[in-house]
């Protein structure tokens, strides 16, 4: 009996890659329309995925909250098991690899949010609503203009510059979504063989932006320099531009070193495999417009 998922933000990132994955799993996956009543949409779904996300960090205080009211009243309604994208923003500076013995000690107000969000679903499965919080680092997508690592990183690649937005020798934890969206299928047809509640690290590829100039220079057979995003710049805009006073808050994690632990995803599903570092960061210089010696071959081109 084929199942069905109701994919909320099923255009974005997260919710766009679970969808294709899910379909591709032998799912119905039907989208759910923003201001509908998203209970009735969910009627009949046994999966809830919760790709919503205000975008550039937007109200977060209040609509964070709403929404997740919104997904639990759906859970609840429907039944369904629900799937939600963690990030690392609850960990603050806490000793790593982060899982889910890390406590949770945030040290911005966007963690603090989280914290409080995943807070609410762990809590919700005391009273039987199954939830899969499956945590990533920054998400990559090649074909996603709008994340960091095409608008800021790699902004300037094809002049032969990589921008840090802080340390560049401070290993950071990055989520390729097509690999994030196929382990939360696979941990989706675990059923209940999870606990009711599952705090599930996604560890993906974790490195510095050092390690990824010289990846970059390896695949194009061009040199490339590493600069400094010049900060002050967040500072000076702030007053007038949301986003860089949302990411200003959020900078510490460009110089502190983080990585997710891989220990517990390898446990529940031992076959799953990342697709190569080289190959993520090749998808990515492509949309950019740039081919390299080896990212030809990885292509059959």
């Amino acid at each position: 009996m084929t199942q069905t998922a109701l994919v909320l933000g099923s255009s974005g990132g997260f919710g766009g890659q679970v969808a294709l994955a899910l379909q591709a799993a032998g799912w119905q996956v039907n989208r759910y329309q923003r201001g509908t009543d998203m209970s009735a949409a969910a009627r009949g779904a046994d999966l809830i995925v919760n790709g919503l996300n205000p975008p550039a960090y937007h109200n977060w205080d209040r609509l964070i909250p709403e929404i997740t009211a919104s997904v639990l009243a759906a859970g609840k309604a429907s039944g369904a098991t629900l799937l939600v994208p963690g990030n690392v923003y609850p960990y603050g500076v806490e000793p790593g690899p982060w899982n889910a013995d890390t406590p949770h000690h945030p040290v911005s107000r966007k963690g603090r949010i989280r914290a409080e969000m995943e807070a609410r679903y762990r809590d919700a499965a005391t009273g039987g609503q199954r939830t899969i919080l499956l945590r990533g680092g920054d998400f990559l997508l090649p074909s996603a203009p709008q994340m960091v690592m095409n608008r800021v990183i790699l902004g300037q690649v094809a002049k032969g510059r990589i921008t840090a937005l802080g340390d560049p020798e401070a290993m950071h934890a990055y989520a390729y979504l097509p690999d994030m969206a196929r382990a939360a299928v696979g941990l989706v047809a675990l059923g209940e063989a999870l606990p009711a509640y599952a705090d599930i690290p996604f560890a993906g590829h974790a490195f510095t932006i050092s390690e990824l100039a010289s990846c970059i220079s390896r695949l194009t057979g061009q040199p490339m320099r590493v600069k400094r995003f010049p900060l002050w710049i967040f500072t000076l805009v702030s007053p007038f531009w949301e986003l860089a006073r949302e990411l200003r808050e959020m900078l510490y994690l460009s110089s502190f070193p983080h990585r997710l632990d891989p220990g517990p995803l390898q446990n529940l599903l031992p076959e799953f495999r990342n697709t190569p570092l080289d190959q993520v960061i090749g998808l990515h210089l492509q949309a950019l417009g740039l081919q390299g010696k080896v990212m030809s071959t990885q292509t059959g081109k």
